[in-house]
């Protein structure tokens, strides 16, 4: 070969070193230097199809829209497509730029009508992390050619889509692939299943799910759409997915039992835990959060103690999540020693463990102990959250340390600087309220800083019916934008204690208008290790008769005692009678008949509810502890209450 003439790779070469500021030439130039390229390869004797292998030619081939296969000497239009197909990844970088490349592209395919070279384009795209140039060569590859995709073509474009978040056209791909007959197979289905899940297509998930994937499915396919349904609480759905699974791991299991915990179903929980344990799948640290939260939900001291009990024969690493729950277990759960013992047992050295703690010591009504725990922190060292002063100031609330709750939200932000969110001015506003101070309490909600939700005025609406002001409450549910079951009940109250009967009457009226269902009373026992469940009149369990006689028998002598339900508070114009047999058959009051009934005397009596404790429940809890002589330990929405010797630790102040 002549060293006098400029190479083939001389040339090629010194393409590549101008590449950059080629992007930025004329057209023109392109298609001088690629005729050059091809008119030197003819005369040294190399084909066009070597030549077209050059990364040089792909870049002008892309951005020089009007040299097609027809143009370039030499080259064929197969030739030209095979070109691009070699160099893909070089293609499909520059045409980024260029953003010709779906023409070029689909040009050539349209003369060389090789689906697979156009299927490599599509991959390198995605390689190259630009799904929407993919989705555009695909349209473009729709318009200009007559030939359908196959099955590889749309596994590429939906894994586009999904890479896109582009749900309109993967259902437009659905659709094509379907009219043109092509088999739906995992490759195809997973993208889309994924895709589906993301924008909430629960239904075509499923579909996907039980008739493409079927057995092909693994674990992680059902588990995605377990926690789609379970965030969005429907239970019963998810556990059906749960049982037809054909492969279940430990995600699963773990998904299940915290899906039970957030949608109120403690007991559900419980019973996945066991179930998960009989299946030989060892629990890691997160199925023992989600079920340490399950029992601290319903008070169930007994199952949380073996929990942790086998927390420690497996000796499970605890973490500071781990440690929280287990305070927050045996504090929920009355024992706030346990929960101490516990505190006191780890290193503290995260404000999570801080939180739980002093959270706990809130809703057994110790606020000074809360205080003194919020400056042994500060003390060591810890920077307190929002989530610390909000149960600082719970506890302050719980015990009436009005001015304290005062103080410590200014310390929040002058101190800490901390900006009070709507919950930590509501339970200051608690606290006010609790203490009777109810025209203070109003005018601190009116010089908020933020504007007062629904949660706010429901706290001051509570607060009306402890302190009989009707004309407040009236205000409070006045100002509420909704409003839920709880506030109608809260405020028929209201009247039936001031015996406005016409007035309480028209409220359950308007409730039934607006169609709002007054959530029922539940209460827990725990006795011998099995968690009973009563709700308010309850007949369904296997030894109601006994309960109930148990209850009369406890109705007689807490009435010898002195007692005298408060029918005022039924809230409905009947006989006195009828009054008093709603009161005497709430929730609490079947909880702790069966407790008595299964119990020997002298033992601890555990009860946990979802609602607020009623006015006539709390004095009858007392006077029952006096008759039995047995200490009676009820947990409501609240706040705990130690019932001993006809007293009650809140002091009559929640």
């Amino acid at each position: 070969m002549d060293r006098t003439r400029p190479t083939l790779g001389s040339c090629c070469s010194r393409t590549d070193d101008e590449r950059a500021c080629g992007v930025r030439s004329r057209k023109s130039s392109f298609e001088r230097h690629l005729t050059l390229i091809f008119d030197h390869s003819n005369q040294v004797g190399i084909s066009a199809p070597v030549v077209s292998r050059s990364p040089s030619c792909v870049i002008c081939l892309v951005l020089c829209v009007s040299v097609d296969g027809r143009r370039i000497k030499g080259l064929p239009p197969i030739d030209a497509l095979r070109c691009m197909h070699a160099n893909r990844h070089t293609y499909t970088a520059t045409a980024m730029h260029a953003n010709r490349h779906a023409v070029c592209s689909t040009k050539c395919l349209r003369e060389g009508r090789h689906l697979r070279h156009f299927n490599s384009v599509i991959r390198a795209s995605l390689e190259k992390g630009v799904p929407d140039n993919a989705l555009s060569q695909f349209k473009a590859f729709l318009l200009s050619t007559p030939f359908r995709p196959d099955h590889r073509t749309f596994a590429l474009v939906l894994a586009a889509c999904l890479r896109s978040s582009n749900l309109d056209a993967a259902m437009e791909a659905h659709a094509r692939l379907v009219k043109h007959g092509v088999q739906t197979g995992a490759p195809i289905a997973t993208p889309l299943f994924h895709l589906y899940l993301k924008h909430d297509r629960v239904a075509e998930a499923l579909l996907l799910l039980d008739e493409v994937l079927g057995e092909k499915a693994d674990a992680v396919h059902g588990n995605l759409v377990i926690v789609k349904l379970l965030k969005s609480g429907e239970f019963e759905r998810a556990n059906r997915v749960f049982k037809k699974m054909p492969v279940k791991d430990l995600v699963s299991w773990n998904s299940m039992i915290a899906g039970c915990v957030q949608n109120s179903r403690p007991r559900e929980a419980m019973s996945f835990f066991d179930r998960m344990m009989g299946s030989g799948f060892e629990p890691d640290g997160f199925s023992f959060s989600s079920v340490l939260s399950a029992c601290a939900r319903v008070g169930a001291r007994g199952y949380g103690e073996r929990v942790h009990r086998l927390m420690l024969e497996k000796r499970i690493q605890l973490n500071y999540i781990l440690c929280s729950a287990l305070i927050d277990m045996y504090a929920k759960c009355g024992s706030i020693d346990a929960a101490e013992a516990v505190f006191n047992s780890i290193a503290r050295d995260d404000v999570s463990i801080w939180n739980s703690m002093i959270t706990g010591m809130a809703i057994h009504g110790h606020g000074s102990d809360a205080v003194a725990l919020f400056s042994r922190m500060e003390s060591e060292g810890l920077a307190p959250d929002g989530v610390t002063f909000l149960a600082l100031l719970t506890a302050c609330s719980h015990a009436g340390m009005v001015e304290e709750a005062r103080k410590q939200l200014r310390m929040m932000t002058q101190v800490h600087g901390i900006e009070p969110r709507i919950e930590h001015y509501g339970a200051v506003v608690d606290a006010t309220a609790r203490a009777g101070l109810l025209d203070q309490a109003y005018e601190t909600i009116r010089g908020m800083a933020v504007e007062p939700d629904g949660i706010i005025w429901r706290i001051l609406l509570s607060a009306c019916k402890r302190h009989h002001r009707p004309d407040l409450g009236e205000v409070a549910v006045n100002r509420m934008a909704s409003r839920g079951s709880g506030d109608y009940v809260l405020l028929s109250s209201i009247y039936s204690s001031a015996r406005r009967w016409n007035r309480a009457e028209q409220v359950w009226d308007s409730m039934k208008a607006n169609k709002v269902r007054k959530k029922r009373g539940m209460s827990w026992a725990e006795v011998a290790g099995n968690l009973h469940q009563f709700k308010a009149g309850d007949r369904s369990h296997p030894e109601t008769h006994d309960i109930y006689r148990v209850l009369d028998s406890l109705a007689k002598r807490s009435k010898m005692e002195g007692f005298l339900p408060m029918t005022e508070l039924v809230s409905m114009d009947v006989l006195e009678e009828e009054r008093e047999e709603n009161l005497n058959v709430h929730s609490e009051k079947l909880a702790v008949a069966y407790c008595v009934l299964k119990t020997g005397p002298g033992t601890e009596i555990r009860v946990s509810k979802n609602l607020q404790t009623c006015e006539d429940c709390h004095e009858w809890m007392k006077v029952v502890s006096k008759v039995l002589s047995r200490v009676i330990l009820v947990r409501d929405r609240i706040r705990f209450h130690k019932f001993e010797k006809g007293a009650c630790s809140c002091n009559d102040y929640w």
